[in-house]
């Protein structure tokens, strides 16, 4: 099909998925594997090198040294596209006589680059996996072949080692529609979610010993003469990563940032959804809304009882340490927070989750996100954007009222979004008034949440402290304590919105 990826002679073009190890036996029972034309199962040990100082891993090279029966066999990769657990990039594959020879790439500044004495002689083993692999063979349509690896086994790395368990699915030949039929075939009753690190970023970052951090979205490149299409799939791609990052941190950690980052990638991908909702395909929305939306509510549900503890009930009890009645309402609201906590964790575990990631990354490599119409620039479009949210934000603003709690969340949720259209088109019109409006928008934007934050706490304090007079009592006193803060926000915002009306959008180039 036109203007799908292709693989080449030099190029892999793999998708990357994450598979629980408990799921390992309903997978070998799956009757999609029966149509597989053959299956072989081998034994892989790959040491990976790399100077000191890491130089080759800074300029986006991998160098490996795999066991293969009795042989040896030198591979170089190089940096190229990854997105949402998919890969595009330069492969070398060569026999190892006992050093290193790289005539073989015909890349030329690489084959140079590599081939400097100095750092021949720095180059040393710094991880190891091991790992047994099946692969089946697939031939989906003619001409087309997909192969289909499971590996199983550790990686290791400065006396650390952690386990491997996953799928890697590679286009031998032919469109890359078929990986990702057979990816969302297979996700249909298996927990599959795209797999954003490779087995030698893990063997890295176990040689760094790199703690594990939640992920914040970052900028995303946007080229000013290219079509709005193209910078929509860019953005919706960097979400899902943003997204997928934070995703282990929730099912192996306790920190509510990840919980939070998540939701913040969810809201930012519905948010590019809309904003480029005039260009986006029939039924783009349709495929991806419902599902968007269930997760929305389960993280929606975890993160208001996280700051209903951090930020509501927590203070307060600190501050009336004798209060037995507020030790209680922390803890029923401790217990709730575990209990929808377990509900998004279960969800993020289930095959319904990686089926979305699957649909969303599959969907953004098809026509007509590859190689999309350019009958206008994304500049011109953004322009258009943006001036209509800013309309709609000052509108709202000179509606608003400190009397009327649902105009300001109306007023709230339109800062929201004119806010995540200037970060989308950060790269369009950087500079400092760029800067300053962002900061003045998040102040404001804070401000109201904070007053959303306190509006809620009654009701979902209620829920909480449920028939029990005690904790009903504890409410009250919470309500009380937080008076003060809530009359001083009320205070800040007649003068906010005077600001709010009148501001002006930096200028696109």
């Amino acid at each position: 099909m036109a203007g799908q990826l292709q693989p080449d002679m030099s190029n892999e073009i793999e998708l990357k998925l994450a598979l629980p190890e408990d799921a390992l036996p309903l997978l070998q029972r799956q009757s999609l594997l029966r149509r597989a034309v053959s299956r072989k199962t081998e034994q892989l040990v790959n040491l990976y090198y790399d100077t000191p100082a890491l130089a080759l891993h800074q300029r986006g090279i991998a160098l490996r040294l795999r066991k293969q029966g009795r042989i040896w066999l030198q591979t170089v990769k190089c940096a190229g596209s990854s997105s949402a657990g998919l890969s595009n990039r330069p492969e070398w594959e060569a026999p190892y006589n006992h050093y290193f020879d790289f005539a073989a790439i015909d890349d030329p500044k690489v084959r140079r680059w590599l081939d400097r004495p100095m750092l021949k002689r720095a180059i040393l083993p710094l991880f190891e996996t091991s790992f047994r692999r099946t692969t089946w063979r697939f031939e989906p349509a003619p001409g087309c072949v997909v192969l289909m690896m499971q590996d199983r086994g550790w990686v290791a790395a400065a006396g650390r080692r952690e386990t491997i368990s996953e799928l890697e699915l590679e286009l031998a030949s032919g469109d890359i529609e078929e990986l990702f039929k057979l990816a969302q075939t297979l996700a249909e009753r298996l927990p599959l979610v795209p797999l954003l690190l490779s087995k030698a970023e893990r063997g890295y970052r176990l040689y760094r010993k790199v703690r594990p951090a939640p992920v914040k979205g970052e900028p995303v490149a946007l080229d000013p003469a290219g079509p709005p299409l193209a910078a929509f799939r860019s953005i919706a791609l960097s979400c899902l990563e943003h997204q997928q990052g934070n995703r282990d941190g929730v099912l192996t950690g306790d920190d509510p940032e990840y919980i939070h980052q998540m939701r913040v990638a969810t809201r930012r991908l519905r948010a590019a959804m809309r904003l480029f909702g005039p260009r986006l395909p029939p039924g783009f929305d349709d495929q991806l809304l419902p599902a968007l939306r269930q997760l929305m509510d389960k993280l929606g549900r975890v993160r208001d009882l996280d700051v209903l503890l951090a930020e509501i009930t927590l203070p307060v009890m600190r501050a009336l340490p004798d209060e037995p009645r507020l030790v209680t309402l922390v803890g029923a609201v401790t217990a709730r927070q575990y209990a929808v906590r377990e509900v998004a964790i279960r969800y993020l575990r289930s095959s319904a989750y990686g089926r979305l990631m699957l649909q969303a990354s599959a969907q953004l490599h098809r026509p007509p996100f590859i190689e999309p119409p350019a009958e206008e620039t994304i500049v011109a479009f953004a322009d258009d954007r943006l001036k209509r949210l800013r309309k709609k934000v000052r509108e709202l603003a000179e509606a608003a009222s400190t009397e009327d709690p649902s105009s300001l969340h109306r007023l709230r949720i339109a800062i929201k979004r004119l806010r995540y259209a200037l970060e989308f088109f950060a790269p369009l019109c950087s500079g400092r008034p760029l800067t300053r409006l962002l900061k003045k928008l998040g102040l404001l934007q804070d401000e109201l949440g904070q007053l959303n934050d306190l509006a809620n706490a009654g009701v979902l304090l209620m829920h909480c402290a449920g028939d029990d007079p005690r904790l009903r009592e504890a409410v009250s006193l919470v309500g009380g304590w937080h008076a003060a803060r809530h009359s001083e926000l009320l205070a800040c915002i007649p003068g906010r919105l005077k600001e709010l009306r009148r501001f002006s959008l930096p200028a696109l180039g």
